[in-house]
């Protein structure tokens, strides 16, 4: 009997299976989307870029040792430009290339595609993605200097050329002003909640793209002043002006949707993160009204700093204060106090912008004080001082505005590091073991050298060698 069941019930379950024509059904994801929208896509993107600039993990940021800004009480390969032992210039490299370039490149293509989509509002969302394109290449143009462009986001293309830093550089300006002209405030972009920049605003898309367009333009001033003046000249009326618009990341209390730093300084209870002496001398000598916003006060109520790239004694430094490590604590992406630096300095050099070099400088500096928790008289009283007063302070323009800038741009390490470089103002004291000079750029990254290594080669001797020393195009003096 058993010989003859087991036949029967084979033959059964065939007939069942050859009734069911389409089993295609059986390896859908029923609980995971098949597309992924495009808004959510814009979205993590950008919070990725913010995140990357915000944080302070010795795999993804290290630029607030490059500014003197932090030391470490410990750990002291960052603080002496070791970036290399924990690949954070490869990390850099994949973060902006992989998670927010192309992301933003399949945002674009899932809208572009969409035929239902309003075309004034298909317009809009378009130019934002690309303004944020055009943001991340200039943050790669401005570490790396020629970097893969033409050819960097084509899948097909393993190998990518790598593109002249200063004609990437031309075409991402060329690209802004065209979005520019393409944003209208007629029609809606991304909602609120997938624009987490401005929360839908395209008024105030506007105004960040002209105030890039401004940041791009005076990078540039060294080296093409006439066409950084005719782009700083023709954005400067619309960018940033007010406080209300300044372009910043809102953070949560709430994991995943805080502050990295949090999870850095609080959550992983790291004891390493100190104020750097560099910059804590310059508070304390200033009677600076941001210096309690910045930092704490060590073990005996006191400020201290750190010396860059030696031991230093945790509980006797102070750490960044509890306003930077908190969960909610923003990140700025361009705000007013920038925008009032760069004006103060086109004036200085010839371009068309009301006011005066000093009304701008006045205007930035006081702008910061107010954000770091200081009062309106707190502000005045320091503008007063001989080694601020604009008229007063030692040394040229660039020292002036580069100075308080550096100062102004605390907690935002990668614009910091690039005014320091532009303006070759403060004159920072190298750490007390460093492994190179001053880094002007950070190497190409090893899976380059590695998978690349033919182009790799070409444009690092096109810039003069894949150094962290090397000068990029627009940094001559």
């Amino acid at each position: 009997m058993k010989k003859i069941i087991i036949p029967i019930l084979l033959l059964g379950i065939l007939l069942i299976s050859a009734c069911t024509s389409d089993i295609s059904s059986f390896n859908e994801e029923t609980k995971r989307a098949s597309v992924v929208p495009p808004g959510s896509l814009f979205s993590n993107s950008v919070k990725t870029l913010s995140d990357g600039l915000a944080s302070a993990s010795v795999n993804v940021n290290v630029f607030r040792h490059f500014v003197n800004h932090w030391a470490q009480a410990v750990i002291q390969e960052e603080a002496n430009f070791d970036y290399i032992t924990r690949v954070i210039n490869d990390n850099w490299w994949t973060r902006m290339y992989r998670d927010v370039l192309s992301d933003l490149k399949e945002s674009a293509r899932i809208i572009s595609n969409d035929a239902t989509l309003n075309p004034l509002q298909k317009a809009n969302q378009l130019a934002m993605i690309d303004i944020m394109q055009v943001y991340t290449f200039n943050i790669l143009v401005t570490t790396f200097g020629n970097i893969p462009y033409t050819q960097s986001l084509d899948s097909q293309l393993l190998f990518p050329i790598y593109d002249d830093a200063k004609t990437i550089n031309e075409d991402l300006m060329r690209r802004l002003a065209v979005d520019i002209t393409k944003l209208s405030t007629s029609a809606p972009g991304f909602t609120a909640s997938e624009d987490i920049l401005f929360q839908g605003s395209v008024a105030k898309w506007i105004s960040f793209a002209n105030a890039l367009q401004v940041r791009m333009a005076m990078t540039i001033a060294d080296v093409d002043n006439q066409d950084a003046k005719a782009a700083f000249e023709k954005a400067n009326p619309f960018a940033i002006n007010s406080i209300a618009n300044d372009a910043f990341i809102k953070y949560y209390s709430a994991v995943p949707n805080n502050n990295p730093l949090y999870d850095q300084l609080i959550l992983a209870n790291r004891t390493d993160y100190i104020a750097a002496k560099d910059l804590m001398d310059v508070l304390n000598n200033l009677s600076d009204p941001r210096k309690p916003g910045f930092f704490g006060v060590n073990s005996t109520g006191q400020y201290v700093g750190g010396i860059m790239g030696t031991p230093n004694d945790y509980p006797k430094m102070s750490k960044p204060s509890a306003r930077v490590a908190s969960p909610s604590a923003p990140n700025m992406l361009i705000d007013y106090v920038e925008m009032e630096f760069y004006r103060a300095e086109a004036k200085e050099r010839g371009y068309t912008v009301t006011g005066t070099a000093e009304s701008h400088y006045n205007n930035a500096v006081k702008a910061s004080i107010i954000y770091w928790g200081g009062t309106s008289a707190e502000a005045d009283a320091y503008l007063l001082r001989n080694d601020v007063a604009y008229t007063l302070a030692t040394g040229g323009w660039k020292q002036k505005i580069g100075f308080q800038k550096w100062i102004a741009l605390y907690n935002r390490p990668f614009e910091g590091w690039l005014e320091v470089r532009r303006l070759d103002s403060p004159k920072l004291t190298l750490p007390a073991n460093p492994i190179s000079g001053y880094p002007n750029r950070l190497k190409y990254p090893s899976s380059e050298q590695q998978l690349n290594g033919t182009n790799y080669s070409n444009a690092s001797a096109k810039i003069g060698g894949d150094i962290s020393e090397t000068k990029l195009f627009w940094d001559v003096f």
